[in-house]
């Protein structure tokens, strides 16, 4: 496995280089903190990674016990971010603070053209490297969502791939006699019904039953659905 590679570019001053001023300092170890943390959130993203901070534009104090967060918790750290970091003992101060983070790693593309309406398949798929933040919002990372997903309209090879590229293959239509599974602890029973609408894989449909019973059911494979108790 390749040893990570990190590049810090940081811009503290009018050259863009460190200072020597006790000031530039003070920033230096903020950033380098700041930092750290946006190595850890990014680290799983890739091998490679290209972190550049900025500090705030104002002189401010020192910010003694920096705790860096994400402003948009829950996200990937990629592309232009925002940083806040909390400082003092207890957390009052904060300060915000503009990143952008780079990461190179493996993403897949097609590897040969696709038609409206094929389903793609693993050989379809190769993996490309690059920067993931220059990739377009919601391109696809994995192939794993990909694989069984049948494209809206024509593809080329090499691009990235993205969401709304793609539709779920229906496993159920409208009108089908499908199983349906009730689970619950101890107990397992089948019966037959009716799919009232059609459905892809993981979709919640209504069914119904020879007795004109109406229930949601979860689409777990072609002609199979499920109720959990």
């Amino acid at each position: 496995m390749r040893s990570p590679r990190f590049a810090l570019l940081l811009s503290l001053s009018l050259t863009g280089w460190l200072s020597l001023t006790p000031a530039s300092a003070d920033d230096t170890e903020l950033l380098h903190v700041v930092h750290g943390f946006l190595h850890e959130q990014a680290s799983a993203l890739g091998d490679e990674l290209i972190i550049e901070l900025r500090p705030p534009s104002a002189r401010l104090p020192i910010c003694e016990s920096p705790d860096p967060f994400l402003t948009r918790p829950g996200e990937l750290p990629l592309g232009r971010i925002s940083v806040g970091v909390r400082c003092g003992q207890d957390g009052r101060q904060v300060r915000y603070l503009q990143a952008e983070v780079g990461v190179v790693g493996e993403y897949p593309v097609l590897g040969t053209a696709l038609s409206a309406g094929e389903t793609v398949r693993r050989e379809h798929l190769v993996m490309q490297a690059g920067n993931l933040a220059e990739l377009p919002n919601r391109t696809l990372l994995e192939i794993e969502s990909i694989i069984g997903q049948v494209a809206t309209r024509a593809l080329n090879p090499g691009q990235p791939l993205q969401a709304h590229q793609f539709r779920s293959l229906p496993l159920v239509d409208r009108n089908q006699r499908v199983t349906i599974e009730a689970r619950g602890k101890g107990f397992r029973i089948t019966r037959e019904g009716q799919a009232l609408e059609p459905g892809a894989l993981g979709d919640r449909i209504r069914v119904r039953f020879d007795n004109r019973e109406v229930m949601t059911a979860e689409v777990v494979g072609e002609g199979t659905l499920v109720v959990d108790f």
